[in-house]
């Protein structure tokens, strides 16, 4: 199965802004259990995709969520790198 129609919903200025929020929850803000950090960044996402195009439709949704989402494995992605595993 192909998932390249996802790149058409990547938004870079949300991936960027809900990675640095993501790390900031997840380095200062103890009382905020780390499994939460996904579903705050997709919600982060919808909203800030919403607010950008001035519409709600699913596509904007979609897009939204799936930034958001993508910051949480960009994150994980560097963590590995970094980590060497």
């Amino acid at each position: 199965m192909d998932l390249g129609f996802l790149n058409d919903y990547l938004v870079l200025v949300i991936v960027g802004i809900c990675l640095c929020l993501g790390y900031i929850i997840k380095s200062s803000l103890n009382f905020i259990p780390n499994k939460y950090i996904p579903l705050i960044m997709a919600v982060t996402g919808c909203i800030l995709n919403i607010w950008i195009n001035k519409s709600v439709t699913a596509d904007v949704i979609l897009g939204g969520m799936f930034s958001g989402l993508a910051s949480t494995g960009v994150h994980q992605a560097f963590v590995n790198l970094i980590q060497n595993k």
